[in-house]
């Protein structure tokens, strides 16, 4: 029998029942704040519409722009379905059936369970709309190819929703589908090889970045001298004991993302890296 706590995670969105079906935008506003969709889709400048999307990201394969996601029936995805949305997230396809580009995190996304994409589908249709429209990739050679991407995902694409493993806890489930899935907080704090592919065996052992940033070491070989406290402190301010702030990419993360879990989401996405097989840095 669970207990109340494990019966509360499961309600949060690792199970869901038969009846569920129809989604709900309050719920997808808080699982918009854990994906951090307004930060990839927001332009970074003072007074940016949310959702309308502008914001660059910078790769060894050049600058990525992300697109407007707004309910605008031209320049946003005002004319898409449900289905269309799921598709996007769930196969990493446009409704024209062509590949998106891995920097928008499908590899992550793709493990979010049907009823988490339906109540973000139906939060995305209750933003104002934005008439800005999408600005298009700035990208070397031949990297701006999508059939290219067909390629990649046979390497490094395995599609589905997430998969509790029985032999862990539900707080633990919990805390892998957000830091995984909803969160893909692999796409930054795992280092990827000359193609883009993630390397597996150093999964969230820290990443180089773009313009000389870094992602930190996130297994218990880094926390290990930090308490649950602290984690959660940092989670939810950006500050360490030590009175170090986050850097610029992590502090936004903590202002859109993980400073608006709720306490059960930050436990469990503690004890989920607590759960993960330590390894060193990523080498410099």
């Amino acid at each position: 029998m669970l207990g109340p706590a494990a019966a509360g995670l499961l309600l949060l969105g690792v199970h869901f029942g038969a009846a569920a079906q129809q989604g709900d935008p309050k719920r997808g506003l808080y699982l918009s704040k854990a994906a951090g969709c307004v930060g990839c889709h927001t332009e970074a400048r003072d007074n940016a519409q949310p959702y309308a999307g502008g914001r660059a990201l910078k790769t060894p394969f050049g600058t990525f722009f992300g697109p407007n996601i707004t309910p605008h029936p031209q320049a946003g995805i005002g004319r898409w379905s449900e289905q269309d949305f799921i598709r996007a997230l769930r196969e990493g396809r446009r409704p024209d059936g062509a590949h998106y580009f891995p920097a928008f995190p499908y590899p992550s996304f793709t493990k979010i369970n049907d009823q988490d994409l339906r109540d973000l589908w139906a939060y995305l249709r209750s933003v104002p709309q934005s008439n800005r429209a999408s600005q298009p990739h700035q990208l070397r050679f031949p990297f701006g190819w999508r059939w290219l991407v067909w390629f990649w995902k046979l390497l490094f694409f395995k599609p589905g929703p997430f998969a509790a493993d029985s032999a862990k806890s539900a707080v633990v489930n919990r805390g892998s589908y957000l830091v995984n899935a909803l969160g893909h907080c692999g796409e930054c704090h795992t280092p990827r090889n000359f193609l883009g592919g993630p390397k597996g065996s150093r999964y969230l052992a820290g990443a180089k970045l773009a313009e000389g940033a870094g992602a930190p070491n996130l297994t218990p070989a880094r926390l290990k001298k930090k308490d649950d406290a602290e984690v959660k402190d940092f989670l939810q301010t950006g500050m360490t004991p030590d009175g170090d702030v986050a850097a610029e990419a992590m502090g936004e993360v903590v202002r859109n993302t993980t400073s608006q879990l709720t306490p059960q989401d930050l436990d469990a996405v503690v004890a989920y890296l607590r759960s993960l097989p330590p390894l060193p840095d990523e080498p410099k």
